[in-house]
């Protein structure tokens, strides 16, 4: 079907088939058949279809590569999915300026290879390749986080379309401003409830010419996160600092045919400018190991030995999903102060036990941010529900989040209030100033 969107012809796509395609999320979460599906491909094309929505009353779900996990992308049956994912051009890279502006659709992957031609990497990454469009919206972070920032701190400026119909650019593509109010930052991890982001100027970091990578395996999760904790002390230059826990461990040796030690574990980076400045921290890191109890040390310096140890953390998700086969899985994070990290992971273990669910616990430790797999059958989908619960308001009780980086969706605005109090009426007259109407991505964060 094609409308005239503000003069402009695009195609409505309404085939059952197409968008049924959109009633799952990442993790199977179910949600309804959408309306329809459009795929505008530039900034002009998405600012059509938004003034359409504002004079029909049609709600608008925008939409980039769908890797979400806490039901962002989910649908109540009356709205239209706004695909972004065919804009997707890099618009500019300026090697001078660390910088590159690119469309919402564009992939880190597909960025990264772009940037690498001038030595340089987009950090920030999820374990997904998202687009960076989403990665915005939901305020993405990851494994690089430690180092390098999440979304926040690598989006210098961007551009957006509101439910009025007009549109701005927030922020400018410099490192540093002080003028006037951040408006740039209020969209990053609003989930597309405050406005539609068409065009982003994010920071680039020059690739490391030395890279060390670490497996340590410790007895215990206590004696793993003293260990992380002193070498983030230490202020060593670790760009990655990733905690697996037994059952993780256990999961990769069966997927991947490996013998690791089955115990608690530390993935890490160490990166310099020179071959004796990182051979001499990972040493340092190998002595603080060593004082914490390590039981076992693999390293790995080449970039195909470096890659294999990190596809084995990568593919923990595909490893727990190949063990557990005909199971549903959820998918959760919270993150928590570093002083609670070895208490939340031994609670959420032994949650999982007070429920009967075979948990696996890996975490981005060095910003405190601990994940959760949970496999579990149709008759286990309760049991799952209260564990994650508990597990949630475990980490509110220490002073932590109900979610480190995936955000809140559906599943997870229920604790929006139990977080931030009062504050929640302050988003609620943002929410409505912005979007009076609700138009834009209904009822996630906020109820309508």
């Amino acid at each position: 079907m094609t409308l005239a969107f503000d003069g402009l012809p695009l195609e409505i796509d309404t085939r059952p088939a197409v968008l049924d395609q959109f009633t799952v999320d990442e993790t199977g979460r179910p949600g309804s058949r959408p309306r329809g599906v459009v795929y505008p491909a530039d900034h002009d094309q998405v600012l059509a279809v938004v003034r359409w929505a504002r004079d029909s009353k049609t709600p608008l779900i925008a939409r980039g590569a769908g890797t979400s996990l806490e039901g962002h992308l989910l649908a109540r049956g009356d709205e239209v999915i706004l695909d972004l994912s065919q804009a997707n051009s890099i618009l500019d890279i300026s090697p001078t300026d660390f910088t590159a502006t690119v469309q919402p659709g564009v992939t880190r992957t597909r960025l990264n290879t772009a940037a690498a031609e001038f030595g340089l990497q987009f950090t920030v990454d999820p374990g997904a390749d998202a687009s960076l469009g989403g990665m915005a919206a939901t305020n993405a972070s990851g494994t690089t986080t430690v180092r390098y920032g999440g979304m926040r701190a690598n989006v210098l400026a961007l551009q957006a379309v509101f439910a009025d119909g007009t549109a701005a650019r927030l922020g400018r593509a410099v490192r540093k401003s002080s003028s006037g109010y951040d408006l740039k930052d209020l969209l990053i991890g609003s989930a597309g409830t405050l406005g539609i982001i068409t065009e982003l100027t994010v920071r680039l970091h020059p690739i490391p010419e030395w890279i060390h990578s670490l497996r340590i395996s410790f007895p215990t999760v206590a004696e793993t996160v003293d260990a992380a904790v002193e070498i983030l002390g230490m202020s060593l230059p670790v760009s990655r600092l990733e905690l697996v826990d037994a059952p993780s461990m256990a999961a990769i040796n069966a997927f991947r045919g490996t013998s690791y030690p089955e115990s608690p574990a530390l993935f890490i980076d160490t990166e310099s400018s020179s071959a004796a400045a990182v051979t001499a921290d990972e040493q340092e890191i190998q002595r603080i190991a060593l004082t914490h109890g390590a039981v076992d040390i693999a390293t790995a310096r080449s970039f195909g030995e470096r890659h294999a140890l990190w596809e084995d953390r990568h593919n923990l998700y595909f490893a727990v999903k190949s063990c557990n086969p005909g199971r549903r899985f959820l998918i959760t994070d919270t993150a928590v102060p570093f002083s609670q990290i070895a208490t939340t992971v031994d609670t959420t273990a032994r949650l999982g036990d007070e429920f009967g669910l075979h948990v696996t616990i890996a975490g981005h430790i060095g910003d405190g941010n601990v994940h959760t797999i949970v496999p579990y059958t149709e008759s286990e989908t309760q049991a799952a529900a209260q564990f994650s619960d508990r597990v949630v308001r475990h980490a509110l009780g220490v002073g932590g989040t109900a979610t480190g980086e995936h955000g809140i969706g559906l599943a997870k605005k229920k604790y929006l209030r139990a977080e931030h109090g009062p504050a929640v009426d302050l988003m609620t007259a943002i929410k409505r100033t912005l979007d009076p109407n609700g138009l834009l991505n209904p009822d996630k964060i906020l109820d309508a």
